[in-house]
């Protein structure tokens, strides 16, 4: 007797147990596809990531580069054309100025106006290009104290400008001018155009136009007109003004 209940065939012939084992397979390689979409996604996530960490460390890198690059030219540009720092390695200019002060002059000081009489200047030393000449010798920094076509007098140790009877009030030298201040013969200078008369406000200890080979400073290589002083702390200041009686 047949039991109509049991079956071994589906309808469209295939064993049960075969139909089961192929949709486990499916199913399986179903899993394994979707596995791995997950992890090859996962990876194009991570290659992406690094990707764009590795352009942003370029980036970052160039912009500081970017950055060093115009700090330089900027401060270039300030230092050759605006301002001059300058270090001062003798006492010539004591007590103004001592000995390895370090001070900011002004490039542009003189861009529309000529040095006055008073004025700290930085200049190009005129005997720097004879022999024995030193790197350290090239730049000065000196007074003003006389002015092109000035007729400048030194006797006694007193300066006296165009045949003034009143001689310069000079109250920033530092001790009595005893050395080659025209006590046994008055010292004349006569100023040519274009050129000025310099002299260190320490008189007895001062490399100036009283002893170079050529006197006179051309107003070309007057560079800067000194400001203050910044080093050292305690000695830190804008120069005084000095103005002469007429």
């Amino acid at each position: 007797m047949k039991d109509n209940n049991v079956t071994y065939e589906n309808e469209n012939g295939f064993d049960l147990q075969e139909e089961t084992d192929l949709n486990e397979n499916s199913t399986v390689e179903s899993e394994t596809e979707k596995k791995e979409t997950i992890n090859s996604d996962k990876k194009k996530k991570k290659d992406k990531k690094q990707d764009k960490e590795e352009f942003n460390f370029k980036k970052e890198l160039f912009s500081w580069i970017k950055i060093f690059v115009v700090a330089v030219v900027i401060a270039f540009f300030i230092n050759n054309v605006i301002i001059m720092n300058a270090n001062v390695p003798s006492g010539s200019m004591k007590n103004t100025i001592s000995e390895g002060d370090r001070m900011i002059g002004l490039r542009t000081a003189y861009w529309f106006s000529d040095p006055q009489r008073g004025d700290i200047v930085i200049f190009e030393n005129p005997d720097y290009k004879e022999n024995g000449s030193r790197a350290d010798d090239k730049y000065y920094v000196k007074r003003v104290i006389g002015m092109p076509g000035d007729k400048v007098v030194i006797s006694n140790a007193k300066v006296y400008i165009n045949n003034s009877k009143t001689p310069l009030n000079e109250t920033y030298l530092p001790e009595e001018w005893t050395q080659v201040n025209g006590d046994e013969e008055p010292l004349e200078y006569k100023v040519p155009k274009g050129c000025y008369f310099l002299m260190g406000d320490n008189r007895n200890n001062s490399s100036d136009a009283r002893f170079w080979k050529n006197t006179y400073v051309k107003r070309s290589k007057i560079i800067a007109k000194a400001e203050f002083k910044y080093w050292p702390w305690n000695h830190k200041g804008f120069f005084a003004k000095v103005k002469y009686a007429q």
